[in-house]
């Protein structure tokens, strides 16, 4: 379980540094492209990239979130069951978290082979954006891994 985790971490830890990176990259471009247009000089193509970037910040976050908890959880009514039923609903809640999210990546995935096979790019840039659709396919990845591992977290033995 020990190693399950640390792999866990350290994926994370590499997806959150490369949506840091993407987020510093999306605020260069964004107020460089607000300097700019007072020059009537604006960033060609700023939108398309912005929005590529955009989805790879918050796919990239998806896993962090799930292994830190960091995501809005309503538990009004949970928090008065017994400690054993709220453990199983949150195992249940993984589960479906997997399932759902595991369908997600691998449709996004087969989304970007298809353009991956048919060559296409942006619209105003003319790049290609597979890349980018990879990177989310990966970032719902993540977050089914972290899921999981929370999943067989609860049903490994608690360490005292």
């Amino acid at each position: 379980m020990k190693y399950l985790e640390a792999i866990n971490n350290f994926l994370n830890r590499i997806s959150m540094i490369l949506g840091g990176i993407a987020v510093l990259a999306l605020m260069l471009l964004a107020t460089g492209n607000v300097i700019l247009r007072m020059f009537q000089l604006p960033f060609r193509g700023t939108y398309e990239i912005v929005s590529f970037l955009g989805a790879v910040v918050i796919a990239f976050a998806l896993g962090y979130t799930q292994k830190n908890k960091d995501h809005i959880v309503v538990d009004i009514l949970t928090e008065k069951f017994p400690k054993k039923l709220q453990t199983v609903i949150e195992a249940l809640a993984d589960v479906v978290i997997m399932i759902f999210f595991g369908i997600v990546s691998w449709q996004v995935y087969v989304w970007g082979m298809k353009i991956y096979e048919s060559h296409e790019v942006s619209e105003t840039l003319k790049i290609v954006f597979h890349p980018f659709v990879f990177a989310v396919s990966v970032g719902f990845a993540l977050l089914c891994f972290s899921a999981s591992v929370d999943f067989l977290k609860k049903l490994s033995p608690k360490e005292e």
